[in-house]
């Protein structure tokens, strides 16, 4: 019986074979010529694997289209990676940058007296693009593009089953372009093209798959009432909104609020960071070739006390979702209580720690675990597991587990397919982190790194930090650095493991450790995180739900089910027979 349904599978997927497309030009050009490059990574699919960047588990079925995974192809050679460097006209040596303008309805908008934004590469310090500074007069088109799609009916009314068709084929172009949108991430962004490659982009895949395979598996209600009346309890889309998203993850970010948002039929204008715009604008353009309808996604550039302020301020924007620094998260708050009291979820970074107990049972394991929680993405990361608090007896040993891997993480250009740890985002970003690491040195022990490197590159890079005998008051051991920094703390008692985890204005993640089925269950209660993982550095699935307690969020979650619930407000019909 097995061996027959293994069969049915593989001859389902093989209906599935991925056939590659021409793609729009970014940068809105006039013509829509053939890609320059050729996308020589795609074959038939293969089963679908879901252990790639931030998710260490099993992710569930729903009847998600066969789709192949390019980990089998991927991380791209050396040469692929130039190639498409060159392709792009983004080396940063040409003798006039690109011009990127915002996307509306379905279109560039190109007006030459509107500033322009240095787009740099932080690994370079080249200026790669110039982003349109978009402000009230781009803002207004663009909600007006989104609040016509959404009113008309051309997606909110459009057949669900048409809806998860069209999202599905841009999850498949996303898909067939990925080594393009991985290198735009890479270069904009300083995050390795191995990290964009093995992480971002497939899972961004994932996302827009999952979310669509929902629609028509969720339901609405109908309570118990008297014989001659009915009542509903039904979700509808919210309307318009607006999105903005980080530098850090650049595609995954924007796609974690396109799959919910749009499977809900809602409309969108999103205003990415002004240091990571490329790719965002690439996914509007495929999803324009996917066939989803013109100013159902619009995309705002520029900055955020400009575009950023007129978006949330707008009087015809009914929800704002955010993700990035508590401040402006805060100003996000400020903004929809100053306009139209329109929806608001944030999600707004952390001080995740990481706590092992004497008992856990393979310390390489947990080193290699807590290295990713520590490292990954430079640090840059809402989750970074940047609170090492370890059991005082068994510190020294993982301590020395930790510095043998250091060597492994290689500080370099991003573009490298060998480096695993890139610049800054910034100038201004390396500074704030040297300030804390320096800060650092002053009351706790300096194990490894605490310096710049690689600066004859031209960009702004960190090496990989460790500082020991920390003390949970301790300035760094309080705020989000948001760079490649750990700190050690000692715990003797679980109680006194509950109280630093706990002790911090964050809550949006943290990790445990132990070979104790009912210590991990009784902390994992206890411990103040919207994500708890076990024996692993994890947020979850995509079937789960990411977001925080405390100053780490506000009303909302990111991916699952649990994700459209922002995107929709809920109704009550009672109809008297």
């Amino acid at each position: 019986m097995i061996g027959m349904k293994q069969a049915l599978v593989a001859l389902l997927l093989s209906e599935f074979a991925i056939v590659p497309c021409d793609a729009f030009p970014i940068f809105g050009a006039s013509t829509l010529p053939s890609s320059p490059f050729s996308r020589k990574l795609q074959k038939k699919p293969a089963a679908v694997t879901t252990t790639v960047g931030r998710h260490a588990v099993t992710d569930p079925s729903l009847e998600t289209t066969a789709s192949e995974s390019i980990g089998d192809d991927l991380p791209a050679t050396q040469v692929q990676v130039d190639e498409m460097v060159k392709s792009l006209g983004l080396t940063g040596d040409e003798k006039e940058p690109k011009k990127a303008y915002p996307w509306i309805a379905g279109a560039y908008v190109n007006d030459d007296k509107v500033e322009m934004i240095d787009s740099l590469n932080p690994a370079t310090g080249k200026v790669v693009a110039q982003i349109t500074s978009c402000g009230s007069n781009e803002v207004n088109q663009a909600v007006q593009a989104a609040r016509e799609a959404f009113d008309d009916g051309r997606w909110s009314q459009l057949d669900p089953m048409e809806r998860k068709s069209l999202m599905l084929k841009w999850a498949d172009l996303i898909e067939q372009n990925s080594l393009e949108l991985g290198v735009l991430d890479a270069i904009e962004g300083g995050k390795p093209i191995t990290t964009t490659l093995e992480g971002d982009i497939p899972e961004s895949v994932r996302v827009i798959q999952f979310q669509a395979e929902l629609i028509g598996k969720t339901y609405d209600q109908v309570p118990s009432s008297p014989p001659d009346q009915v009542g509903m309890i039904v979700r509808e889309p919210v309307g318009v909104c607006g999105v903005i998203t980080p530098w850090n993850f650049p595609v995954q970010m924007a796609v974690w609020k396109f799959g919910p948002a749009l499977a809900t039929g809602n409309t969108i204008v999103i205003k990415p960071s002004e240091m990571t715009t490329l790719s965002c604008l690439r996914l509007a353009e495929l999803a324009k070739e996917a066939g989803i309808p013109d100013g159902v996604i619009n995309v705002v550039t520029g900055y955020g006390p400009t575009a950023g302020e007129a978006l949330t301020r707008h009087m015809d924007v009914d929800m704002c979702g955010f993700t990035g620094s508590g401040a402006t998260g805060r100003l996000v708050l400020k903004a929809s209580a100053d306009s139209n009291l329109k929806r608001v979820a944030l999600e707004c970074g952390g001080k995740s720690p990481q706590i092992i107990f004497e008992d856990a049972q393979d310390l390489d394991d947990v080193a290699d675990n807590v290295m990713d929680g520590a490292y990954w993405n430079m640090g840059e990361n809402c989750s970074c597991g940047s609170r090492l608090i370890v059991h005082k007896n068994i510190k020294d040993k993982l301590l020395e587990k930790l510095l043998q891997r250091i060597p492994d993480w290689t500080v370099g250009n991003p573009l490298d397919v060998n480096v695993k740890v890139g610049p800054m985002i910034s100038s201004a970003h390396c500074t704030k982190v040297m300030s804390y690491v320096e800060s650092a040195k002053k009351q706790a022990t300096l194990v490894v790194g605490g310096s710049q490197t690689c600066q004859e590159l031209g960009g702004d890079f960190v090496e990989l930090t460790i500082f020991d005998n920390v003390e949970s008051d301790m300035d760094f051991a309080q705020e989000e650095i948001f760079g490649p920094v750990l700190s050690i703390l000692t715990f003797d008692t679980e109680e006194e493991a509950i109280f630093l985890a706990n002790d911090t204005k964050y809550g949006l993640a943290a990790s445990l450790y132990t070979s104790d089925f009912s210590r991990a269950h009784r902390m994992s209660r206890q411990i103040k995180a919207g994500a708890v993982s076990v024996n692993c550095f994890s947020e979850g699935s995509l079937a789960t739900p990411f977001g925080g307690y405390k100053e780490s969020g506000f009303a909302g979650r990111d991916n699952g089910v649990h994700a459209q619930e922002q995107y929709t407000e809920l109704k009550t019909i009672w109809m008297q027979l």
